[in-house]
């Protein structure tokens, strides 16, 4: 393994409990508290039905923790990332479409229903985020649970 390569591992590795972890903490924080909290957040973007928001409101927060524990462990290291990537596309839509309707949001919902940062904060925070996931993405097969049962499936395999 050269240096390059090491530094890309590191990279990968780092950007999975980065965003696994932030998907894990935003997660448990709104499946903690009352559902209707976060399905007020949701309401105030007015992109969904809101005969939904409580549905989703209690859907939403257990997929960000799976998918984030998958994520830091690295069960299917990509298509965790893939997920992680498209939910964050889908909240930088629905921030976007708030900041260009200039919708009276006072809690993004991001991180529970407490009253967060500006709507383009968050926007930007989550732009890193999808960086680090795209990082998580391409070099984040190191110290994976997918890369250890593909060394064991190289190891049993006759030949």
């Amino acid at each position: 393994m050269n240096k390059q390569t090491g530094i890309k591992d590191l990279l990968g590795i780092a950007a999975r409990f980065i965003v696994g972890g932030a998907f894990i903490y935003a997660g448990w924080l709104k499946a903690v508290a009352p559902a209707e909290e976060f399905a007020y957040a949701i309401e105030t973007y007015k992109a969904v039905p809101a005969s939904l928001t409580i549905f989703i409101a209690l859907v939403v927060p257990w997929l960000e923790i799976y998918l984030g524990l998958f994520l830091i462990t690295g069960v299917f290291t990509a298509y965790s990332a893939l997920c992680l990537g498209a939910t964050l596309l889908g909240f930088e839509g629905l921030l976007l479409q708030a900041i260009i309707r200039k919708l009276p949001v006072t809690s993004c919902g991001c991180f529970g229903a407490s009253k967060g940062n500006s709507l383009s904060h968050e926007f930007i925070q989550n732009l890193v985020l999808l960086a680090f996931t795209a990082l998580a993405w391409k070099y984040g097969r190191k110290l994976s649970i997918d890369s250890l049962v593909e060394s064991y499936d190289q190891s049993e395999s006759p030949g």
